[in-house]
């Protein structure tokens, strides 16, 4: 059975940090890329980041470049996204996704975790 936990979310203030991991089990992990993606109350789900766990190519979205940074350990089988810088407009529910594609397109993805709430207090 294939299987997604996020961990990590909560409340912190503008300019704080947090770091979200994804545990995935029940597939070949090196063979998949995984994704973050968040959706805020009323907007559409929208992709963060990705990263192909076989060679470490990793994506942003230019809203979190420069903020965000992904990251894989391959023999835990999990996947991070370190969040720094955090902004009000970060605040959504994050999701971490399997693909065997890849890309921040949500439609992309087959399997997706329960999500974890982030909060980021002004």
């Amino acid at each position: 059975e294939v299987q997604l936990v996020e961990s990590g979310g909560g409340l912190v203030q503008a300019g704080g940090s947090l770091r979200l991991s994804c545990a995935a089990s029940g597939f070949i992990f090196d063979d998949y890329a995984i994704g973050w993606f968040r959706q805020a109350p009323g907007k559409e789900r929208e992709g963060v980041s990705c990263i192909s766990v076989s060679d470490g190519s990793a994506y942003y979205a230019d809203s979190v470049k420069g903020r965000f940074t992904i990251s894989s350990d391959n023999a835990k089988n999990t996947v991070y996204l370190q969040m720094n810088s955090l902004k009000p407009e970060d605040t959504a529910v994050y999701y971490c996704a399997a693909s065997v594609w890849g890309g921040l397109d949500p439609a992309g993805y087959n399997y997706w975790g329960q999500g974890t709430q982030v909060t980021v207090s002004s």
